[in-house]
Formats: structure tokens, sequence, C-alpha cells
């Protein structure tokens, strides 16, 4: 596929069309919140499961130490109409992704998370790719411990301390979520960058190369 494409359009933020999962904006006015009444822990849905994976290994070590409630494919079945309302009962989502890709975030944070007031525990790209798309202090990271018992004792201490927990939302106040990457969104972002790109014939020498790139990645 050299040298056949003119431009990318991912969520890589490098591509020439860039649709991301989400983004946040920033609010007029600082505003006051609630956080939604937590009756439930933690939380994941997944529908890819795979054994073998960095993120289903890294959930059977964390279930050692504390509940997960997992729903989708071979779990306890969770429509998608319903998935809001019953996420939205757990003080924590578990927003695992599939793949560990530079700047890979995709809807498991923005709408499964974020959308429900859930606090996210990510594993993903590293810390500091999250952190060019939201708060430091919006998220928990898989990587900031040594391991996923030390991780389940983080979240237990969150719970029991009401104060330390509702610290992750005082984002909040000025920023609003928006779960992105809809046909008409990203239809509309290719007229935009046509428009806007001075016409000039150009492909994409090494497509693999370039998306391989942002692949590199450890979790």
């Amino acid at each position: 596929m050299d040298n056949l494409f003119n431009l990318t359009m991912t969520y890589r933020r490098d591509s020439d069309v860039y649709i991301p999962y989400g983004w946040m904006e920033v609010l007029p006015q600082p505003q006051n919140f609630t956080i939604p009444p937590k009756s439930k822990l933690v939380a994941w849905v997944v529908s890819s499961w795979k054994s073998g994976s960095v993120r289903v290994k890294y959930y059977k070590e964390l279930k050692k130490y504390i509940p997960v409630d997992v729903y989708g494919r071979h779990h306890s079945p969770l429509p998608w109409v319903k998935q809001l309302s019953m996420l939205s009962q757990y003080k924590f989502y578990l927003a695992f992704e599939n793949s560990i890709h530079e700047d890979y975030i995709t809807e498991k944070i923005w709408r499964n998370a974020f959308l429900t007031w859930a606090v996210p525990v990510v594993l993903g790209p590293p810390r500091k790719n999250y952190e060019r798309y939201m708060p430091s202090d919006s998220f928990i990271h898989v990587n900031d411990f040594p391991s996923a018992q030390e991780l389940a004792m983080f979240l237990h201490e969150l719970d029991r301390n009401t104060t330390r927990y509702q610290s992750y939302f005082h984002w909040h106040s000025w920023l609003k979520p928006i779960q992105g990457f809809w046909w008409s969104f990203s239809f509309c972002k290719v007229c935009q960058v046509l428009q806007k790109k001075p016409v000039q014939f150009q492909t994409i020498p090494e497509l693999s190369k370039w998306f391989k790139d942002g692949r590199n990645l450890t979790a």
C-alpha cells in the first residue's frame, strides 16, 4: 500500500485528518457539579476477550485483590442502551485498551468512564500520552503502581476516603468531556482539511511504517 493513499485519517494526532475518540472542551465559566451516588466498586465492559492479552492478564491478577464486575461477550450481558445507567453505579471503570498505540485512547475512557462519572483506571499508552488530552488527576494509570495488588490497595483506599476519591472530579468544574468519532463528524473533518489544504499532489510513501511507528509502546 506504499504510495497509494494521499492522506491519513486516524486517531493519531499526526494524521493529516485527525479523528479523536474524544476530547475536553473548556466551559465558558466554572460550574458546580454533583457526583452521582455510587453503590458498586469496579466494572469492566469487554467484547474482545483474548486470554493471552496484556489487559486480560492484568485483570486476572487484579481480581485476586479487588472484586471486578465484568460485562460483555462471555460475561454478564449488558445491552448498549443500558450501559451508561449501569456503569454510573460504579466508582471505578477499567478503561483497558485492546492495543497499546500512541494516541489510541478510545470510547472506553471518553464514554464508559467519563460520561458515567466513574474514575477511569487506564491501561494503554504511557501516562504522558493521556495527559495530552485530559488532566493528570482525572484518571489512574496502571503504570503508576509496581503491581496489580498495590493498585487494588489504592482503589480500596479511595473507596474508604470520600474526599480523596472526589478529588478525581475537580476538573469537571471547568472542563466537559466530549465523545467523538461519529461518521458525520469524520466526513466534515475531511471536508475542512481539503478546503484548507494547499492544492498539491502527495502520497504516503510507507504507510505501514508510519502506522507502526505509533505502536512501539509498552504498557
